[in-house]
């Protein structure tokens, strides 16, 4: 017979710490579903796009580089650690501190040794993760067959080999003082370094060690040193970027020198490890710190001082043109056609006759002030919004190209109010509606905007071609995700537009194409839930076996996804290509290492009025390309990228790394290029470079006399004036063409700003309509180079004019009667008649309530000469003597009140009088600004409790209300 214990029962403690490491692995496995689920969803977002190879090629570049750099480090680390212990004198006498040191040690010395390694290899290997980009562009980098003016090296090794073995030189430097550092101190609490009674005592193994790894180190620093020579082209130095005379005879020179130096001091500490003598190799060191200050620092101060400052511009010249040349190569500018102009400024009948293409084409439709009529008359329900600048593009209406300012209609969540709850913004509200057009040139009587295509079912130019889809699942403004899809059959609930047919107030719509990832399946749902932390994802029922989930909608961020290399234009735009409504986005490659070319911050470069300084993840750039045409399509979301400058060694570097995801130039179908336009950040950037680089001589680039810089914007003099697209033509020009423009006036410090016109800019922005193929002119540079004995007035002393001439003045006072306000749109500049034209529309809206600008007036002047009338063509004829020999866009345009739908007639040159009345419009503006003045003086004595200015201002207000009553009455009787 035999017996059993009984168990024995589980302590406190013992229960205690299964639960802990019970909750500790279920928080552990939920963490890691979580990772799972951003992950999985990330993958599945690209796949459905196609684009899978791009997400996975990133993890296991990173992934591989995590591992590379975790074992760089950590490998070596352990290495050393274990050297230096295992190798530890047995038999030594060590201090009674150092006895101490031990026994603290001694329990941890084991977590010590391999934790250490793992610490450091884990940082190490998030740092070379973060680097994958720089290492695959090493391993894909392509020959520029450009060569550097100095060493004579192709391009390509700044491009792609330098930044890397930059990192590369860093990282094994970090490692080996790291194992220097850790050998010192193991060496030192085992006894192999002893220090005591002025006397250092090494072991023999902990010598050859220190020795060998010092040794390793300075071999790392001389290669280095090396390696900086060549750093030199990129470095700023005098002015410019690129070595320039002082670097050339001094600072490479010295640098060669150093790395042959620390290169023998290495050799020495080699040679220790054998005899033991350290000795030679801590004097070699001391004497290459010297000779650091003294050739690194000490030579090149003594050249550039006593040499090169008392004749900077003879010895410079050289480098000034080194970098002339290389700055305008690496942003595209070396083909800059500069034509001498001298303006005209006088004006006379029929000045206008040869330009009459180019004013019928002046788009007086601000894209920046028009949205609230827009949207006042195209929103149709308060859940629908339009961008607060329209965008500027062309289209081809019975055979004749038309500029036209379009945006299109995208949903506003946030006016939903009550109804916005989970089914309605996931389910119900998913897309925008339609793309509104107008002209550009064109106004109705009553101020409005030319629509054409507009409306809800949308009609127009575009609507009447075959097949259009005017929905928009994906926009700038799109909800964050949208579920959509159902079986064939099944009652559709997404609004699609808020009309229907018998009388119905909305139609229905289930999206039909393949836009998103699916989410039918139970997991996906979960997936998806947790992704966007919302249950209703998992629970509700209008989740089905079809639907799928759209989100990442915005066409910038996409594109961004799926080419993470590119940097994206700051303005996609939208136009209809083949029936569908698709997003045009420019991407960019950049680089900071191209030789001799001076750097820029790109946020800076492109901020304007328009575009606020943007937060850039990569802003230091010296090269630019716009590589890259991509459109996203605005109702199923599809990308596609077009490589538009298969040149561009950045672009096929990428194209090794991500094969297959470009296609080529010749898919671009001929209706697409006739919408693609020279981008408006590349140009921002050029014409940021082109204020200081339009010279072609180093003389004149360093005597720095003829300077430039983009005048600020008139409307908001502390940002620059943005670059505006027309369809005009420059003088040289045969025919008027799609570009872009922009005006240089004198650099300045300071507020000794010089408003006068130095330059003019235009780029060709037109890439034609032949399917594969560019337009000859597409791209070119054009600079108007002023002559600089004729004083051409710039935008801001032409707003100055505007703003201070007694006629401009007393009509905008009429303008801005009762509760009406005035807005500037645009000024542009147009070099016709022999000179420079420069036209500004003028808006009336409302200042309160509903603001709806009306273009009511265009200012237009020419030299010294203003003119204000209803039209375009008004103001021409006006300005050039009666008769201007061209009309603008809007010549069939009889202006009326918007407020009475009476036609406005022009007040009369000569007599100053409105026809068929006999009031005076300078008593009319001498008495509003005598009762506005009275209005602001009575109010400033009632908040100052002055009873006395109180009562004497209200006498004078009552006086000019009466005079206006005598002056209406007066108007009156005369109709």
């Amino acid at each position: 017979m035999t017996t059993t214990s009984a168990p024995t029962p589980a302590t406190p403690r013992t229960s205690r710490r299964i639960v802990a490491i019970t909750l500790a692995i279920i928080a552990a496995l939920v963490a890691a579903f979580f990772v799972f689920a951003s992950l999985y969803t990330e993958f599945l977002w690209y796949d459905q796009l196609s684009f899978a190879n791009v997400l996975t090629t990133q993890w296991l570049a990173a992934a591989v580089m995590f591992v590379i750099g975790f074992l760089g480090m950590a490998v070596p680390l352990f290495v050393a650690i274990q050297l230096a212990y295992r190798l530890r004198p047995v038999y030594v006498r060590l201090s009674s501190q150092l006895d101490r040191y031990q026994e603290v040690i001694e329990p941890l010395r084991r977590l010590a040794m391999w934790g250490m390694p793992i610490f450091f290899g884990l940082f190490a290997g998030f740092a070379a993760a973060g680097n994958w980009q720089t290492v695959m562009l090493w391993i894909n980098g392509v020959a520029t067959d450009t060569v550097d003016q100095q060493f004579g090296l192709d391009t390509g090794f700044y491009l792609f080999a330098m930044p890397f073995y930059t990192i590369l030189l860093a990282f094994v430097s970090a490692v080996l003082l790291l194992c220097l550092l850790v050998t010192a101190l193991v060496s030192y609490l085992y006894g192999s370094v002893q220090i005591g009674q002025r006397e250092l005592r090494i072991s023999k193994p902990a010598r050859i060690q220190l020795a060998v790894i010092a040794g390793l180190y300075l071999l790392v620093q001389a290669v280095s040193l090396w390696l900086d020579q060549y750093k030199t082209l990129i470095s700023e130095e005098d002015r410019i970027t690129g070595a320039a005379y002082t670097s050339v005879h001094a600072t490479i020179p010295g640098l060669a020198i150093l790395a042959i130096l620390a290169a023998i001091v290495a050799l020495l500490f080699f040679v220790t490890a054998i005899i033991g003598r350290w000795r030679y190799p801590l004097v070699a060191t001391a004497l290459l710190i010297v000779a650091s200050l003294v050739v690194g620092v000490g030579y090149p101060w003594v050249v550039d001082t006593f040499q090169v400052r008392p004749n900077q511009n003879s010895l410079q010249a050289e480098y000034y043109q080194r970098n002339i040349d290389g700055t305008k190569s690496a942003y595209d500018i070396a083909d800059l056609e500069t034509t001498p102009f001298e303006a005209a400024l006088d004006v006379e009948a029929g000045q206008l006759r040869e330009d009459a293409e180019t004013t019928a084409s002046i788009r007086i439709v601000d894209p920046g002030i028009v949205s609230p009529t827009v949207q006042q008359l195209q929103q149709y329900r308060g859940y629908y919004q339009f961008t607060d600048t329209l965008d500027v593009d062309r289209y081809e209406i019975e055979g004749k190209s038309q500029d036209t300012v379009a945006a299109v209609r995208e949903l506003n969540m946030n006016q939903l109010g009550d109804g916005n709850n989970w089914n309605n913004r996931t389910a119900v509200y998913t897309h925008g509606y339609g793309l509104v057009a107008a002209a550009g040139n064109q106004r109705s009587p009553d101020g409005e905007p030319v629509f054409l295509e507009s409306g809800i079912p949308s009609s127009g130019f575009l609507t009447d071609r075959e097949n259009f889809e005017p929905r928009v699942y994906f926009g700038e403004e799109s909800p964050q995700y949208s579920i959509v899809g159902a079986p064939e059959g099944t009652e559709p609930v997404e609004i699609d537009y808020p009309r229907g047919e018998d009388g119905a107030n909305e139609t229905k719509t289930t999206f039909s194409g393949d836009g998103g990832p699916r989410v039918g399946n139970t997991f996906n749902k979960l997936l998806y839930a947790l992704k966007f932390q919302e249950a209703e994802i998992l629970f509700s029922d209008l989740v089905n076996s079809d639907s799928q989930i759209l989100y990442d909608r915005d066409p910038a961020l996409r594109v961004q996804k799926v080419a993470p290399y590119l940097t994206i234009d700051s303005d996609p735009y939208p136009s209809v290509v083949d029936g569908r409504i698709v997003w045009i986005v420019d991407g960019y490659t950049t680089s900071a290492s191209y030789p001799y070319s001076t750097g820029v911050s790109l946020a800076e470069a492109i901020a304007d009025s328009n575009n606020p300084a943007p937060s850039l993840a990569f802003d230091d750039i010296n090269y630019i390309r716009n590589s890259v045409k991509a459109t996203v399509d605005a109702y199923d979301g599809s990308v596609t990228l077009y490589a538009w400058d298969d040149e561009d060694p950045i672009l096929q570097a990428w194209q090794n790394i991500y094969p297959s995801t470009v296609e080529p130039i010749s898919e671009m179908s001929g209706e697409l290029m006739s919408h693609v336009r020279y981008p408006t950040d590349l140009f921002k950037v050029q014409r940021n470079i082109l204020g200081v680089y339009h010279v072609d001589d180093a003389r004149s680039f360093a005597q720095q006399d003829n300077r430039w810089q983009t005048p600020n914007d008139p409307r908001n003099s502390s940002e620059l004036q943005p670059p505006y697209y027309l369809t005009m033509k420059m003088p040289g020009q045969d025919e008027a063409a799609f570009s872009m423009f922009s005006t240089f006036i004198p650099s300045s410090q300071g507020t000794a700003e010089r408003n006068v016109l130095m330059g003019y800019l235009a780029v060709d922005s037109d890439a034609g309509d032949t399917a594969g193929e560019k337009s000859a002119g597409y791209g070119k540079l054009r600079m108007l180079e002023i002559d600089t004995d004729t004083t051409v007035p710039g935008p801001g002393q032409v707003q100055n004019t505007f703003n201070s001439d007694a006629d401009v003045v007393r009509e905008l006072n009429l303008l801005q009667q009762g509760e009406s306000e005035v807005k500037y749109g645009n000024l542009l500049t147009l070099p016709v008649g022999g000179g420079f034209l420069y036209v500004q529309p003028v808006y009336v809206q409302s200042s309160s309530g509903t603001q709806l600008p009306l273009l009511r007036k265009v200012l237009v002047s020419f030299g010294d000469e203003v003119a204000f009338e209803d039209t375009l063509t008004d103001a021409l004829d006006a300005l050039f003597g009666g008769d201007a020999g061209a009309d603008g866009g809007d010549d069939n345009v009889d202006p009326v009140d918007p407020d009475t739908g009476e036609p406005t007639e022009p007040t009369d040159p000569d007599t100053g009088e409105t026809p068929g009345t006999g009031t005076d419009p300078d008593a009319w503006a001498t008495a509003l600004a005598a009762a506005q003045q009275a209005m602001l003086d009575r109010d400033a004595a009632l908040k100052a409790g002055d009873l006395t200015a109180f009562a004497e201002a209200d006498d004078r207000l009552t006086e000019a209300v009466n005079t206006l009553l005598e002056l209406e009455a007066q108007e009156t009787g005369g109709e």
